[in-house]
């Protein structure tokens, strides 16, 4: 049946409209030389704060709203649910109901496995126990842990080291990796945790190097931080990213065009892509311009930007 050009110009106009009102997250992503994850921290302030959403909500969140199909938690937001098992099974539901693959889980309130006291130190590996435990269930790949410790550069690498060593050699039996993101103080030193890696040498002990968290000494003041010393970032990616299982891509504001206001991602990308990773990239979006949704929609259009294959 033939359709004459009146007709054909409405049905494309009918055509265009629909596809405008098409949510972004259900349009169809670009072919990216890595996946996006969508780290729950980007929405600590709708959680705690706001208490618009639970952990539970999460996966169907990361989603709907955001067309992300993986998802990294946070051991705050349910930190009394470890082996709570209905719970654990309630969220697994939740993640299969909406296609959404478990795939981290950041730990802070197991303590730091760089403890200086040995007995301390030991207490932390074995409160980190239950999160690998956790992270088995859900299915997760990775537990990303802290290294704080006291003492000098030298002597908190060893006891990071020891403490990282102790809890790998746990979480190898269950397939589980235990990675160290620059988190501040020496850890957000590259040269520093590439050397307590080096010193752990196991297949399954890594780290998630952090994109926006090179601050190694700060202050809070007036509900600001504001970083005294800060290191490299473009050399702390370079070095961290050979024992890299995951990457953190952190962002805090955008310019005009939608990059990253105080960090060159193209060039941070470069190095992540150069180092051979093919692995996870985490959106990790803490700033205070932008809500946190709109803060999560601008980071993963960056991403899809310097990402595209």
């Amino acid at each position: 049946m033939q359709t004459n050009r009146r007709t054909f110009v409405k049905q494309l106009g009918a055509l265009a409209a629909t596809a405008a009102v098409v949510p972004a997250a259900l349009a169809t992503p670009p072919k990216l030389w890595f996946d996006i994850s969508l780290a729950e921290w980007s929405l600590h302030k709708t959680i705690f704060n706001e208490k618009k959403l639970t952990n539970l909500d999460f996966p169907a969140v990361a989603r709907k709203e955001f067309g992300i199909g993986i998802v990294e938690y946070v051991d705050q937001m349910f930190k009394d649910k470890a082996r709570d098992t209905a719970y654990l099974n309630d969220l697994l539901t939740r993640c299969k109901d909406n296609d959404v693959k478990n795939h981290l889980i950041m730990v802070d309130t197991a303590g730091n496995l760089g403890e200086a006291d040995a007995k301390k130190r030991m207490e932390a590996v074995e409160k980190h126990h239950q999160w690998v435990d956790c992270a088995k269930y859900l299915g997760c790949a990775t537990i990303r842990v802290n290294a704080r410790g006291a003492g000098t550069r030298e002597e908190q690498a060893k006891q990071a080291a020891d403490g990282l060593a102790k809890l790998s050699e746990y979480a190898a039996k269950q397939n589980i990796n235990v990675i160290v993101e620059n988190h501040g103080g020496n850890s957000s030193d590259g040269s520093w945790l590439a050397s307590v890696m080096k010193m752990v040498n196991m297949p399954n002990c890594g780290t998630l190097p952090d994109l926006g968290n090179f601050c190694i000494e700060g202050i809070y003041a007036n509900n600001t931080y504001t970083c005294k010393s800060e290191y490299d970032r473009y050399v702390g990616t370079q070095e961290l990213m050979p024992f890299a299982k995951g990457v953190s891509a952190k962002t805090n504001g955008f310019d005009d065009a939608g990059n990253e206001a105080k960090m060159d991602y193209p060039r941070l990308f470069k190095i992540i892509k150069e180092s051979g990773f093919r692995g996870i990239v985490g959106i990790e979006y803490e700033g205070a311009k932008l809500s946190e949704y709109d803060g999560i929609k601008a980071t993963k259009k960056l991403l899809e930007k310097v990402g595209a294959v």
